[in-house]
C-alpha cells in the first residue's frame, strides 16, 4: 500500500508548528468554507431514542432527496438506483470490487487522486495509467493511448471531473470520446464527481449526461467537498445498471449501513437555496486566480489554469518534488512562516513523473494564499536543488 502524498509528510509539519513556525496548509483538500448551519443544526436538532442501523442502501428518504438533487443538475435516476456509501471513497471501493476480477485493470489519466492506488490494492486490481501534460493543461489524453492501454484484462476507465489533483474540467466533446471507447470495448467507466459544483468556466459534463451507455456508467459521489462535510463521510454509488446494483448492494450489507447522522446531514444539505453554491464558488474562483497569477509570476514556475475543483498542478525548477516539499518544512522558514505542498509524484502511476511538479490545493483564504506565495517564491530562490 503506497504513502499517501497528501499525508506522509504530516510529522515534517508538526514539528515545524513545535518550533513556532507557521505553516500554510496547502497540501490537503480540506475546505475552510463554513459547513452550512442547517446541515449541522439538522444533526444538532434530532431527536431519535435509538442510533439504529440504517438501511444498508442508505435512509430512503435520503435517496429520495439525492433523486431530486440529481435532477436539478440534470441526472435522472430513482431512489432505487443508489446505495448511500461510506464517503466517495467506499462507492469507488465498491466499483471495483462488483465489477472487476482480482488481476483485472482500470485505465486511469494520470495524474490521478492517490487514493486510487490505495482502493486498487484493496481489491487486487491494477491500475494501468496514460498520461496527461501540463503542457497541455492535462487534457484528455488521446483516445489512441487510451487504445495502447486496453488489454483482455481490462475492465474500465476512471475519469475524475473535474479532475483531482488537476482541476482539469473534461468536456462534452471528450466525455463523448469516452463514451465511443467504452462501447467499443464494453468497458464500464466510472466517472468520480465530487467536485461537480466547483467548475469556473462552462459547465461540468457528467458521465450520466451520456445517452447509450446506461449499463457501463458508474458515478460515484461524496457531500465531502460540495457542502465542505469532509468528515461525514458520505456518498453515493449511482448507476442504472440494475444488475451491478443489486451486486454492489451486497457488498453493502456487509458492511451492515452507511453512518447515521451524516445521512442526515446530507439530507437536509439537499434543502438548501438553489443559489447556495454561488458565493462559494465565486470565493473559490476568486483563490483560484490568485493563486495561479502568483505561481506564473515567479522566475521558472509554470501553472496552467485549472477549469473546476480547488486544485492546481504547478511546475516548479526544482530537482525533487517530494524532497523540496520535505525541506520546505524542516529546513526553510521566511518570516517565521512556510507552505506544506503535495509533491506530484504520488498521484503519477508511471514512476519518474511528476518530479517537478507540485499539487497545490487553494483551500486557504485569499490573505493566507498569498502568504503561503511568498514562502514559495522565497524558497525557490535559495533552495539547494534548484534547476
Amino acid at each position: 500500500m503506497p504513502s499517501s502524498p497528501i499525508r506522509k509528510l504530516v510529522p515534517y509539519a508538526e514539528t515545524a508548528k513545535k518550533k513556532g513556525i507557521t505553516v500554510y496548509h496547502l497540501n490537503i483538500g480540506q475546505p475552510d468554507i463554513e459547513t452550512p448551519k442547517m446541515v449541522l443544526d439538522a444533526v444538532r436538532h434530532s431527536d431519535f431514542k435509538v442510533l439504529e442501523y440504517s438501511h444498508s442502501a442508505g435512509n430512503e428518504s435520503y435517496r429520495k432527496k439525492l433523486v431530486d438533487y440529481y435532477a436539478s443538475v440534470g441526472i435522472h435516476v430513482n431512489h432505487q438506483q443508489i446505495i448511500v456509501t461510506t464517503g466517495g471513497s467506499e462507492a469507488i471501493l465498491f466499483g471495483f470490487m462488483a465489477c472487476l476480477d482480482a488481476g483485472d485493470e482500470v485505465i486511469i489519466p494520470e495524474p490521478f487522486y492517490a487514493n486510487y492506488n490505495g482502493f486498487a490494492i484493496e481489491a487486487g486490481v491494477n491500475v494501468v495509467p496514460v498520461t496527461s501534460y501540463i503542457k497541455d493543461g492535462f487534457a484528455l489524453p488521446p483516445i489512441e493511448e487510451f487504445e495502447k492501454k486496453i488489454t483482455p484484462r481490462t475492465k474500465a476507465i476512471v475519469i475524475c471531473n473535474p479532475n483531482n489533483p488537476t482541476g482539469y474540467n473534461y468536456s462534452e466533446a471528450e466525455m463523448l470520446k469516452l463514451k465511443e471507447l467504452i462501447l467499443k470495448h464494453n468497458l464500464y467507466l466510472f466517472a468520480d464527481e465530487a467536485y461537480r459544483e466547483f467548475t469556473y468556466e462552462g459547465k461540468q459534463f457528467s458521465a450520466m449526461h451520456l445517452q447509450g451507455v446506461d449499463n457501463h456508467v458508474v458515478l460515484m459521489d461524496t457531500i465531502s467537498k460540495r457542502y465542505s462535510a469532509c468528515g461525514g463521510r458520505i456518498g453515493a454509488f449511482v448507476t442504472k445498471n440494475n444488475e451491478l446494483i443489486n451486486a454492489v448492494m451486497k457488498f453493502a450489507q456487509a458492511r451492515l449501513s452507511p453512518p447515521s447522522f451524516a445521512q442526515i446531514a446530507g439530507e437536509a444539505a439537499c434543502d438548501l437555496p438553489s443559489d447556495y453554491f454561488d458565493t462559494t464558488k465565486a470565493e473559490y474562483k476568486n483563490r483560484r486566480d490568485v493563486l495561479v497569477s502568483r505561481l506564473n509570476a515567479m522566475d521558472g514556475v509554470f501553472c496552467p489554469n485549472p477549469g473546476g475543483a480547488f486544485y492546481a498542478i504547478a511546475q516548479l525548477p526544482i530537482d525533487d518534488a517530494d524532497n523540496f516539499c520535505q525541506w520546505l518544512l524542516e529546513h526553510f522558514s521566511h518570516n517565521n512562516q512556510t507552505v506544506m505542498l503535495a509533491p506530484a509524484t504520488g498521484f503519477y502511476g508511471t514512476p519518474g513523473l511528476g518530479k517537478q511538479e507540485v499539487r497545490l490545493a487553494y483551500v486557504l483564504n485569499t490573505t493566507a494564499i498569498n502568504a503561503s506565495m511568498d514562502c514559495l517564491e522565497a524558497a525557490l530562490k535559495v533552495y539547494p536543488g534548484r534547476v
